[in-house]
């Protein structure tokens, strides 16, 4: 292979990536507005079509595979192609947890009201999208942006959680409150669906924290990759 194919192939690689991670975000963006609509049809397609975003994946793991066993690349080529294996792998894993919300979604028992999912689903999404933009341009300062904008993710995340366990604290402490038979019995029912809500709650605000979290290890790869720099790795 010349120099110039296998060129080519690396930028096949890139472009490979970005076309993924469209596909991946598109695929996350719907299950947070199925989830936010219980959509039950819209969640279900989205459950039924990981498998696509999975042999991608595979087949892209595998371009980088062979691109290091047979062109043994060093410095920047090597920098791309590694970036390039790990980044794809935090894209499966994104691809996952839109899976995780739109399953949740078909259980149709609903989310806690305390949780705002397109308002924390949607930051999360950009900040995906800005790493990725930051991976195709080798925007350093993109990459750093995105960590910058992480640390709110995680500090409304913080204060979600934090929200629904107070309020199924004060519900526990209302149920234990009645007295009589028949309202224990409907507590006893209105109790089950908030424990219902309360533990959907908590898993969508947990698997929306760790988009966020994909979004960084992408920047943090990025960021290396660009600079040979390990500021966001560890």
């Amino acid at each position: 292979m010349s120099r110039e194919q296998y060129q080519d192939r690396l930028s096949e690689l890139r472009t490979e990536v970005v076309l993924l991670a469209e596909l991946v975000l598109e695929r996350y963006e719907a299950a947070v507005e199925a989830a936010e609509a219980g959509d039950l049809r819209q969640a279900d397609q989205i459950v039924r079509q990981d498998d696509e975003i999975n042999r991608w994946y595979l087949e892209l793991e595998g371009e980088c595979i062979d691109l290091i066993a047979r062109h043994q690349p060093v410095a920047g080529d090597l920098r791309l192609i590694t970036a390039s294996f790990k980044i794809i792998t935090d894209l499966e894993r994104i691809g996952d947890l839109a899976t995780n919300l739109a399953g949740r979604t078909e259980y149709d028992v609903g989310i806690h009201p305390a949780v705002d999912i397109r308002s924390l689903g949607m930051t999360a999404a950009e900040m995906v999208e800005t790493a990725v933009e930051a991976y195709e341009t080798e925007d350093a300062d993109a990459c750093r942006a995105v960590a910058t904008d992480d640390d709110a993710l995680d500090s409304n995340c913080e204060a979600t959680t934090e929200a629904i366990i107070r309020d199924l604290i004060t519900q526990r402490a209302a149920s234990d409150a009645r007295e009589s038979a028949a309202d224990s019995v409907e507590e006893g029912a209105d109790s089950l669906v908030a424990v219902d809500k309360t533990t959907q709650g908590l898993l969508t605000v947990r698997d929306i924290e760790r988009v966020g979290d994909h979004a960084v290890n992408i920047a943090a790869r990025t960021l290396y990759m660009i600079d040979n720099d390990e500021e966001l790795l560890y």
